[in-house]
Formats: C-alpha cells, sequence, structure tokens
C-alpha cells in the first residue's frame, strides 16, 4: 500500500503470560498495561511517542479508553493523545496497521502501541432488562416512586451477565468452531498435537537460550512465561481428553492442543524513520512493507479460515512465493487452526475457487513456522498477543541477512483476520 513514508516496527516488550487465575491473576488489564507502557517510554532517548494505540478484547464497565487510562496511570505524558481499538485476537496487531496509516513522517513519526486482556478478571454485568429496571429505579424521585417500581421488577429478568469466549451470532465457542473446521479438513488428532509439541519444545529452546530476556519484563515477581511444557511429551498430549467435542466421539482439539486463556500485556513501537532516532539503537527494527486484512462469511467458511485468504492475496500482490518467505509467525489460537491453514495454503483448489488466487506458491516451509514457539505454549491474552507476535517476529528478522522477508499471521473471532509482510533491512 503506497505510503508518504517508509514505516517501520521495532520490538518492544510483554509481561510474562501466564494461565488464568495463576501468578498475575491478581492484576486487571490496566494495572498489567501500566509497567509495559512505563517501560517502553523509559527506554526513549528523548522525546516522547508522537500518540498511542493500545487494546483490550474483554470489556470493563470501569473504563472506555483503556489508551488513554493505561498513559494517565503510568505517568506518562498527558498532552500525548491515546485512543483503543479492538479486533478480538488481532486488536494489537490491527493498532499497528492503524498506527502505521498515521505515521507520516513530520507530526507523527512514533507510536506506542499494545494490547492486553485479563482473563482472571472479567467483570460480570447485569442482564439487560435487570439494568434497565435499576437505571429506572434511580430516577424515581420520591421513596413511594421507588417503592411502586420494585413492584415491577420479575424474578426471571434477574439475571447476570458474564462475558464468554464465543461468537455472538451463532452462539459457538472458538474451539466447538475450530471442531468444525478441524473436521471438514480432515486434520487429524496427532497432527495438532505434534504442532502443539513443536510450540512448546522451540518456546522452551527459545528462553533457555536467552531469545526472551529482553522481551519480556517482571511482573509481580514472575520473570519469565509459566505456560512452556518442558516435560510434554507427544505421549501425554495423546492421553489429553477433548475438550470441546467430548460426546461424538471424534473431538479431537485439548487442552494440549489449544491456546490456553491466558493473563498478560504487550506492546511494540511503530515509527517512520526519523522516529526510530528516538529508540536506543540496539531496538531490532524492520521495515512493514505491506498488509492486508481478511474477512470471510463463517456461516459459510471456518470462523478462523480468513488468514488462509489473506495470505495467498499478499504475496501474490509481491509476487512472491511461500519459498520467498525467511520466517512465519502463525498464531497458534489452535493448532488444528494452524493446521487446516498450512492444508488450505497448498491447496490448489482452494486457493483458485475461495481465495480467487489462482497460482501455485509452492510448498510451504513449515521448518520456518514460529521458532521460538507460538500460542499454544506461550499462551494467549487475546489483546496482546498481536504485539507479542510482533515483537518476536521482528527480533528474528532483525538479526536475518538484509532483504529477508516475514509473515505474521493472526486469525480472529468473527471470520476476519489479518497478515503483515516484514522485511530485513
Amino acid at each position: 500500500m503506497p505510503r508518504p513514508v517508509d514505516v517501520w516496527l521495532a520490538a518492544g516488550v510483554r509481561t510474562p503470560f501466564a494461565k488464568v487465575d495463576g501468578p498475575l491473576a491478581g492484576y486487571d488489564a490496566i494495572e498489567l498495561s501500566v509497567p509495559v507502557a512505563r517501560h517502553m517510554v523509559d527506554l526513549l532517548k528523548g522525546g516522547k511517542p508522537d500518540f498511542a494505540v493500545w487494546g483490550v478484547v474483554v470489556p470493563s464497565l470501569t473504563f472506555s479508553n483503556i489508551g488513554r487510562e493505561v498513559l494517565m496511570d503510568a505517568g506518562i505524558d498527558a498532552t500525548i493523545p491515546a485512543f483503543s481499538t479492538v479486533m478480538a485476537c488481532s486488536t494489537s496487531m490491527m493498532g499497528a496497521i492503524e498506527a502505521a496509516g498515521m505515521i507520516d513522517g513530520d507530526a507523527y513519526n512514533l507510536a506506542l502501541v499494545g494490547g492486553v486482556d485479563s482473563l482472571s478478571r472479567v467483570q460480570v454485568g447485569l442482564g439487560q432488562k435487570l439494568s434497565d429496571w435499576l437505571r429506572k429505579f434511580q430516577q424515581a424521585r420520591s421513596l413511594g416512586q421507588k417503592l411502586d417500581h420494585i413492584t415491577h421488577v420479575h424474578l426471571k429478568d434477574i439475571r447476570l451477565y458474564i462475558p464468554a469466549i464465543a461468537n455472538r451470532t451463532t452462539g459457538l465457542s472458538m474451539g466447538e468452531h475450530t471442531e468444525i473446521t478441524a473436521k471438514e479438513w480432515r486434520i487429524g488428532r496427532q497432527e495438532q498435537d505434534e504442532i502443539a509439541l513443536a510450540s512448546h519444545q522451540h518456546a522452551v529452546a527459545g528462553w533457555d537460550k536467552g531469545f526472551f530476556d529482553d522481551l519480556v519484563i517482571e511482573m509481580g515477581g514472575v520473570k519469565r512465561d509459566t505456560i512452556p511444557r518442558k516435560d510434554t511429551s507427544l505421549e501425554k498430549l495423546a492421553r489429553l481428553p477433548p475438550s470441546f467435542d467430548r460426546t461424538s466421539g471424534k473431538g479431537t482439539l485439548t487442552a494440549g492442543n489449544s491456546s490456553p486463556l491466558t493473563d498478560g500485556a504487550a506492546a511494540i513501537w511503530v515509527a517512520s524513520s526519523k522516529g526510530l532516532e528516538r529508540l536506543p539503537s540496539s531496538t531490532p527494527r524492520v521495515k512493514l512493507v505491506d498488509w492486508e486484512i481478511g474477512s470471510v462469511d463463517f456461516r459459510v467458511e471456518g470462523l478462523l479460515m480468513a488468514p488462509a485468504f489473506a495470505i495467498p492475496r499478499l504475496l501474490a500482490r509481491h509476487d512472491l512465493t511461500y519459498g520467498d518467505i525467511h520466517l512465519w509467525e502463525i498464531h497458534e489460537a489452535f493448532a488444528a487452526q494452524v493446521a487446516f491453514h498450512l492444508k488450505a495454503l497448498q491447496d490448489p483448489v482452494f486457493l483458485r475457487d475461495k481465495a480467487k488466487v489462482p497460482r501455485n506458491f509452492g510448498a510451504f516451509p513449515k521448518e520456518r513456522m514460529n521458532p521460538n514457539g507460538g500460542s499454544t505454549a506461550l499462551g494467549h491474552p487475546f489483546g496482546a498477543t498481536g504485539a507479542r507476535i510482533i515483537s518476536q517476529a521482528v527480533k528474528e528478522l532483525a538479526a536475518m541477512a538484509k532483504g529477508s522477508r516475514a509473515i505474521v499471521s493472526i486469525c480472529a473471532d468473527g471470520g476476519q483476520g489479518s497478515v503483515l509482510l516484514l522485511e530485513a533491512a
């Protein structure tokens, strides 16, 4: 996409990721975000970000613009404009794309972009009818009016609203939708477990070799991700029962090959060349070449299939094959979702009839995928995953030869997804 200036992505930091109700359970979304934002700004050699974008997926009644609230609570310059964004699991990647569109080389050269979710601190609300009744009760001006209003409440209206990890249109959870698509694409249990095992092995190796040391800051005494399992194996994964389809005898998604509910926050930088001058010279950075946002009718296609449509379109626009991409960072909402993405990307009928890109992109280089682990092992705080996966890709790609390329892909609820094309420069 034509832009007035080159746009760069620079690696940021994140909290450790921890399972829901684990060691980060005491922090809400803002409290998780504040140390990340503060650390990012403290790293600047001079000046401040020109604007900030932050996102959260699980809603809260205590704030409406988390981007602004994070800056305020972090004690960051109040003159920095900040806004919020959301697109399910693609939230903070969409924040980066929005920021890239605003970078102009003049007034806007450096953006702080991040995201967060605290699945341990989900706020319970009132059902709509009870909320309506309570609001009208508060508006009653006299004791008599209030007493009269009490007679209008019905037991069937006294309901609590608990946000669910489910699609509003279908009522099905992400896992239930993925089970359907896995069956359609004939993705077996062993294939999923193998992807999950590789994710854990790569994540553990990444931590052991120090890859994450400058990408993760300590939070609440937690210094590293708590989810990667050094002791897992195909045998242990195979013993886990299905999590979403427990009755048909054909369920293949388990707690071991699905990303866990996770708490955490993450951030990245989006900058022009001029904006990069404010960052420490050691900060990994790569060029943002292009992006594609996919959206499909999930009543027809799989709920998480959009990246399989977006990736071929993005590559075709630049006349690239799968082999021309040196690094693939693909979000692992579920190992099955990764598997059916890869299968679709190599299916000529799908590429021709569904993605509408009738060409051969070659064999997919699976050995170049998620070399330091993915969401299955690292965790998946919905709003933070985009910033996590981009920072990881930026650091990996920046260490490669000039001209090396990366694809970063995230699927999202609602039949949507986002994909970035990056280049080492």
